[in-house]
């Protein structure tokens, strides 16, 4: 049966809860439910104290964490927001998103993987890689308390201040960001890797494993096969064979760099496996017990 690659994302205000729907057929995607900590049953995560960053609200633990986190975060907004403002402010942010190469050359790229160990902790794990080499630079993983819930579409709002707290602990900024999720693939245009990249200030790719909205045929067999994932219309990415023989990868814009470069440098950061090697590694990390900061 030939491969076939189509998924039409649900925002939650068209749900009316917070249910495990990934699909408007209303299927429950449980990898993004096991990644995200959240139970069969909807789930709502218990509130968290907030300290300002910077005139912004994040659930940081201390306010010297505060001060490290507003450092490196080259805009500000508020986290501390109900469903329906986090998509308005998506759509407002989107409007930032630089869709073209602005960067000059990339010496490190760093990978983040960001996952929930539990729905009211959030984990991120942070490698930094110098190439050609892909020698590891730093590496970091960090744990926080979240205080939004899981809402389909708004995973960013979950996501990014733990993500920004593991930037916070880098000692040196890397020229590029691959996260694994997904950037212009969005309902909203403004998926984690927009979002991240923004804020940072920081070219950005987002490379998901699985597809969040957007229809196209499936890539060639061959290693450096792809297609277009349309939306709407808009391409807002390619599904791109890493591998000869495995599944595709989903590679989008997120900030700072085209789709043709987004492109290339996963396929350059390929090394034998599905998945690019920053990633990769972030993965492996945060498949860690316990948080570190080797080396």
């Amino acid at each position: 049966m030939e491969e076939c690659l189509e998924l039409d994302a649900v925002d939650a205000a068209d749900i009316g809860d917070l249910a495990l729907v990934a699909e408007s057929g209303g299927l429950f995607d449980q990898e993004v439910a096991q990644r995200n900590g959240v139970p069969p049953a909807q789930h709502r995560t218990q509130s968290y104290g907030v300290v300002a960053v910077g005139g912004s609200h994040a659930p940081y633990t201390t306010p010297n964490e505060a001060a490290r986190v507003g450092t490196v975060a080259a805009i500000e907004h508020e986290w501390d927001l109900d469903p329906a403002r986090a998509r308005a402010l998506q759509r407002e942010l989107a409007g930032g998103v630089i869709r073209e190469d602005r960067f000059e050359s990339i010496e490190t790229i760093a990978g983040l993987d960001l996952g929930f160990p539990r729905p009211d902790i959030g984990r991120a794990a942070l490698v930094v890689l110098r190439l050609p080499a892909f020698e590891v630079v730093e590496r970091r993983v960090v744990e926080r308390p979240v205080s939004f819930p899981y809402v389909p579409g708004l995973l960013s709002f979950r996501e990014a201040p733990v993500g920004l707290a593991a930037f916070a602990e880098l000692e040196r900024r890397p020229d590029l960001l691959m996260v694994d999720g997904q950037g212009l693939a969005h309902p909203r245009r403004f998926g984690i890797a927009c979002h991240l990249g923004l804020l940072l200030d920081l070219p950005t790719i987002g490379c998901a494993k699985s597809i969040l909205v957007g229809r196209g045929e499936a890539p060639g067999p061959e290693r450096g096969d792809r297609a277009p994932l349309v939306d709407r219309g808009e391409t807002v990415g390619v599904a791109l064979r890493t591998r000869a023989g495995v599944k595709p990868v989903y590679v989008s814009i997120g900030h700072r760099v085209s789709l043709e470069t987004a492109i290339e440098l996963t396929l350059r950061c390929g090394r034998g496996y599905r998945l690019p090697e920053p990633t990769r590694l972030a993965d492996q990390a945060a498949s860690r017990r316990r948080p570190d900061t080797a080396p």
